[in-house]
């Protein structure tokens, strides 16, 4: 009677370590204020307060743009790089063209979409995917 309920068992286990890999592969970039590294330090003074993502865990298409920043372009899209207002006051205080904003392609979609990396003069890096609605630090 053991080595029928064996097979069952284990073909049980298997699936629920399934499940458990299924529900840990998740695609989109965290949220969590601590999604650092483990013996990475904590998120930069810049970051602290607000969620953050390792700049692996963005999207490709995000970290392609990020690519196109660190090398001066050439960019895609007309407005990228014009100054970011911070009209939402999402992001720390600073004097107006502090800030500057990319594109982030969004595939499927006609116009710029709603995904946008932006950047301070200090080296900060700021991702958000609902058009300013929120923010997440890049962690690189």
């Amino acid at each position: 009677m053991l080595s029928r309920s064996v097979p069952r068992l284990v073909a049980g286990l298997l699936l629920c370590l399934a499940a458990l890999l299924t529900g840990c592969s998740s695609a989109a970039p965290s949220a969590s204020p601590a999604d650092t590294a483990p013996g990475v330090s904590a998120a930069p003074g810049w970051a602290r307060g607000m969620g953050t993502v390792r700049e692996a865990r963005l999207p490709a298409e995000a970290r392609a743009t990020l690519a196109l920043i660190d090398g001066g372009g050439p960019f895609p899209y007309a407005r990228d790089g014009v100054v970011f207002g911070n009209f939402e006051r999402m992001l720390p205080l600073h004097q107006r063209g502090y800030y500057h904003e990319y594109t982030v392609r969004t595939p499927g979609e006609r116009d710029r979409g709603a995904r946008r990396i932006v950047t301070g003069q200090a080296g900060e890096i700021y991702y958000t995917d609902d058009h300013y609605e929120s923010f997440r630090a890049v962690l690189r």
